[in-house]
Parts: structure tokens; sequence; C-alpha cells
């Protein structure tokens, strides 16, 4: 067994190899993260094996700056084992009481790690592609809470300007609404606007659902109205709005291309009641390939979904917390489809229901249910079964 420690940095890497007998092959040595020191790192760890060895390659999970790395020793048929940084702090932690950190000590700790064999399994090359669509599934999160911060402002300049408004609508978020603050921002401009232009602005904009009566309102409200006339706040509402349609456009283009590779996958996931497309990409790019998990368990506490767990002597556990030590993304596209799931189908909801019954709090109840969903998503993947509902 030949183990390869690798530290992972942006522009170096600090590397490692020693033998299952503990002989240091390679001392630490340093590659640039180009691809000369790719080539150079494959060179030697060839020169320091032979073909019938088994060779374990470790690196760190530290986000981009490893992916290059990773696709690299992948594609030259290595086994690559990608560690949470966490559990090799933990092990380095535990080889010493002196208090030393540096990039030299964590390549041997990683090497070390490799040959303990404490339970790891390698990184797959499905895994690697999926990172695709982890990708998208991340930059489409951030889009959302962007375009959600946005119609926040949105919210506090109407408030401002027209603050009537908001009690003739459903919602602020409409496209007739918008329309009529991207060319009225604000009461004063919308109380001296012509009945005509608004009514046909209106109309065109909500598809015919408003037309001269409901004119007629904003602009008898708008004249009566407390808003203040501030042309800086007009401004800022004018380019709000433009900032969320590009943003629409921006999430309409990322979801179009996450239903592309959803329907490559024909994962029966998406056939749960509740999980659509968007939300059963979440879960799956966060995953990553379910065969690294010996169980639903561990699937669990990857998301940090699981319950933490502290007993000493007489102590027991008091409120077993949630762990939350995994995938933040996970764990929130569980935990969402959960009460989307509980909502349309009735075993879930029963489930749900009868937690409820217990006396436990509704997110109580909610992260049981998901531990359900949980052990009913790793079965599907296993099977590759669409869903059946037992009710």
């Amino acid at each position: 067994m030949i183990s390869v420690g690798i530290d992972v940095a942006k522009d170096k890497h600090d590397c490692f190899i020693i033998s299952s007998e503990g002989e240091v092959l390679a001392d630490v040595f340093t590659i640039p993260n180009s691809v000369d020191g790719f080539h150079r790192l494959l060179e030697t760890i060839q020169s320091c094996s032979s073909p019938q060895d088994k060779i374990k390659v470790g690196l760190e999970a530290t986000g981009h700056y490893s992916y290059n790395l990773l696709g690299f020793l992948l594609d030259n048929g290595l086994a690559t084992y990608v560690l949470n940084p966490l559990h090799t702090n933990l092990y380095r932690k535990s080889l010493s009481l002196r208090k030393t950190k540096t990039d030299r000590v964590d390549a041997r700790t990683i090497a070390a790690m490799l040959l303990s064999d404490v339970g790891l399994k390698p990184y797959t090359d499905t895994a690697y592609h999926n990172e695709e669509l982890k990708s998208l599934t991340r930059y489409r999160f951030d889009k959302v809470k962007q375009r959600g911060q946005l119609k926040q402002s949105i919210a506090r300049l109407v408030c401002i300007l027209f603050p009537e408004l908001e009690k003739l609508v459903p919602t602020l978020h409409l496209a007739s609404v918008y329309a009529l603050l991207e060319e009225f921002p604000g009461a004063k401009q919308v109380a001296n606007a012509h009945l005509t232009r608004l009514k046909t602005l209106l109309q065109d904009a909500s598809k015919g659902r408003y037309g001269r009566d409901m004119a007629l309102e904003i602009r008898g409200a708008a004249r009566d109205s407390i808003g203040s006339v501030m042309p800086a706040k007009s401004l800022e509402l004018r380019h709000t709005i433009h900032l969320i349609h590009e943003l629409d456009g921006e999430i309409n283009e990322i979801e179009s291309e996450i239903q592309t590779i959803m329907e490559e996958m024909h994962s029966p996931v998406t056939t749960i009641p509740g999980i659509g497309t968007r939300m059963g990409a979440m879960i799956l790019a966060e995953a990553g390939d379910l065969s690294r998990f010996d169980s639903p368990d561990k699937l669990l506490a990857y998301a940090g979904l699981s319950p933490s767990t502290y007993q000493s002597g007489q102590l027991k556990n008091c409120y077993a917390h949630m762990e939350k030590r995994g995938s933040r993304y996970l764990r929130y596209a569980i935990f969402n489809a959960t009460k989307y799931v509980c909502h349309w189908d009735p075993t879930f909801a029963a489930y749900l229901a009868k937690k409820r019954a217990e006396g436990k709090h509704y997110n109580v109840a909610i992260s049981h249910a998901a531990k359900k969903l949980v052990r009913l998503i790793y079965a599907l993947e296993k099977s590759r079964e669409p869903y059946r509902s037992a009710a």
C-alpha cells in the first residue's frame, strides 16, 4: 500500500508519500498548481510504486482549490479520497498534544489517515461529474437569495414613496405592479398620470386582469397619498425592479440547464410527491454518489440532520441537538423538501401528524419526517424504482 497525502492551497500543493510499513518514500515536497506540477506529482508517485502496489491519494475538501487536481488524479486512474477538514483536524490533534499546524504537517496527517483505514471511501468519477449539477444548484440558490433581498428593498421603497399601493394589490411582486412602478416610481407620478395610460399599462402587464377600475382606484389613492417625493428613492426603485428582471432571466436560464441534466439522470427522487426538479436536483447534487454511503444513517449524518450524542457517567442527553455539521445546502434542501412531501403525500402527512400528536414542536416533527425521507431517497436511488405510496 502506498499512501499519498496532499495539502491543497491556491497556488501550490504540499505532498507526502509513505508506504504501509511506515517507510517515507518521498518526504514533503511542494508542487505548483499547474500542469507541470501535476505531472511532477504523477511521476513521483509512479517512481515510488510498482505496478502491483495499491495507491491511495488523499486531499481535503477545499472547495474550488482542489477541483482541478482532483480531476487530474481521477483521469489518471488513481484512487482518490476527499476528506472532511474537520475529520483530518481531529485526527491530527489525536497524534500529538502539541499545537502544530502547517501545510507540511497536514500532508503527513492525510497520508497517515489513509493508512489507518477509518472506513474511508474513494471519490468516484460519478461524484466528480456531479459537480456540474452542484455548481448550478448552488448558483441558483445564491441568485434566488439575491432576488429575495431586492424584493425586500422594493417593499421598503414603496412604503416610503406610495404606502397605500400595498393595500390595493395582493402582493407588490406582480408584473403589473412592477410595470406601474417602473414608469411611475412614486405617488406623485401616479397621481399626475393620464388615466388612459394607466389603464393600458395595467391591462397589458396583468394580461387583462386589471383595467379601468383598478387604474382609477390606484390614481385616487395616489392623489391622497402620504408618500414622500424623493427623486433619489424613485431612481433606486426603478433600478431595483430592473435588477429583479435581470435576475429572473438568469434564474430561468440556470433552471433550464438543471432541467436538462435531471432529464439525463432519470432519478426516481422526483417521483416523490412534493419534490420537483429544482429541489430534487439540489438533493442529488449535494448528496453526490450515494453508493459511498453504507446506510441512510450515514447520508443523514452527512447532511448534518442526525442528533448529537453526549453521555458521561450519570449524565445523559437532556436534549439532543441537531449536529448541523454537513452540507448546509443539503440540509436546507432535505428539510424544506420534507415540508412539501408532508403536505402532498398521505403517508408522510400521517407520520407528521403522529409526531405532532406526541407533543413535538413542528420543526422537531419535520426533522423526524426528514429522516424518513432520507431513508426513502436512499432506497429509491439504490433500487432505481419510482416511488409508490403505501396509502
